[in-house]
Order: C-alpha cells, then structure tokens, then sequence
C-alpha cells in the first residue's frame, strides 16, 4: 500500500487525517500543505462514497474514522453551556453525498497556492467540487 508518511508514527498520522477529513466536510475548503492535501483526497473520496452508499452500515464505518465536533462556550460561572453541537457524518450524509449522487469520483480539487511564509512547505487548498 502507498501512502505517505507525513514525517508522523501512524497514530499521529491517522489522527491528523481524521482531523482534516472532519474539518473538510465540515468547512467545505480548508489549506494545508500539498502532501496533506494529496493524503486527504483518497481518504475523502471513499467517505463521500459510503455517504452514496447510505446504509446504516456505511454510516458506522464513517462515523468510527470521523470525528464527532462539539464546540462549548463558557459562562461567567463554573459551568459550560453547550453551545453548538455540529455532526459531521450528519452533514456527509445528509448534505454532500446527495451533491454527487451522478458523480463517479473526484469529488475533491487542489488548488496551488504557493510557498509557506516560515518554512517555504507547498500550500494548497483542498475543497470539494460543487
């Protein structure tokens, strides 16, 4: 299987895709350096075809690679509201699969940006088609 290792042990290289896979479903655009990038899309593209697929089955297996997102906002007490609770294998299966229904494949596009300012690292956004 190749695959890149993106200088991470795998624990923390599958963490780090988890995270991005989340962030790109929910957020629809993110950037990120272009190995990341190329990483990412694979992995994408087979979330969006379980999403297709829309069983209960497909269901659980995205939902045990992507992470559940619960952001909290703080009172001046010592107690947290929950503030806002966003699904993301909801809005996979709900809003985007649906989107790509007649589409067979490259539900992702890069888009070069050009060098990190620090350490010169290809930046890229990765976004879903529309």
């Amino acid at each position: 299987m190749a695959y890149s290792k993106l200088g991470r042990n795998s624990s923390a290289r599958k963490a780090l895709l988890r995270d991005l896979v989340t962030d790109l479903i929910l957020n629809e655009r993110i950037e990120t350096t272009e190995a990341k990038a190329k990483e990412l899309r694979s992995i994408t593209d087979k979330l969006i075809t379980l999403g297709k697929r829309g069983d209960l089955h497909a269901r659980r297996q995205a939902a045990e690679f992507v992470r559940t997102n619960r952001s909290y906002t703080e009172n001046e007490g010592e107690e947290a509201t929950h503030h806002k609770n966003v699904d993301a294998v909801k809005k996979l299966f709900e809003d985007i699969a649906p989107r790509y229904q007649e589409r067979n494949g490259g539900y992702t596009r890069i888009l070069k940006l050009g060098p990190r300012r620090g350490d010169g690292a290809p930046m890229v956004f990765i976004e879903l088609v529309k």
